[in-house]
């Protein structure tokens, strides 16, 4: 009576396209600092991590607490970091806090390391020469890098 069930079914319908069609925006995920995690962590959506990640961390954005510990590689689109990376980082947009510890290679598209913000590896350039000179500069502008 009065279409009750046409409304349910149009709502039921309506959702898995809407949720389907954003993917990861939106969605955003939080490990807290009483967190760890042994083993590969991949996300769809955006992470922020305040807890030990002992394993391979993928995801499209990730935001790194200054307490946070990560033992293995990292990927994302981009990324801000401030607490300590035993581990390769690859990541197209790069923040180094300057409470940060990186130990190990940096792949990387745009760079910015704040003064106090450390990285004991080498650092690789993803694009063309003009981008790899710009970052130079950032990174001896800002103080402590590697």
């Amino acid at each position: 009576m009065f279409n009750g069930n046409r409304n349910r079914e149009e709502r039921g319908s309506a959702t898995p396209g809407a949720s389907a069609s954003n993917g990861r925006r939106g969605q955003f995920s939080v490990l807290g600092a009483d967190i760890v995690i042994t083993g590969n962590l991949t996300a769809t959506s955006d992470l922020h991590i305040d807890g030990r990640i002992e394993g391979d961390v993928r995801c499209g954005s990730l935001v790194q607490g200054a307490d946070s510990q990560i033992f293995g590689r990292v990927e994302a689109d981009d990324a801000r970091l401030a607490g300590a990376i035993e581990g390769s980082v690859r990541v197209r947009q790069l923040t180094v806090e300057r409470t940060a510890r990186i130990t190990g290679d940096v792949e990387y598209e745009t760079i910015m390391v704040e003064q106090g913000g450390h990285i004991d590896g080498r650092l690789k350039h993803l694009g063309g020469a003009t981008g790899q000179a710009a970052a130079s500069v950032l990174i001896e502008a800002s103080g402590d890098a590697g």
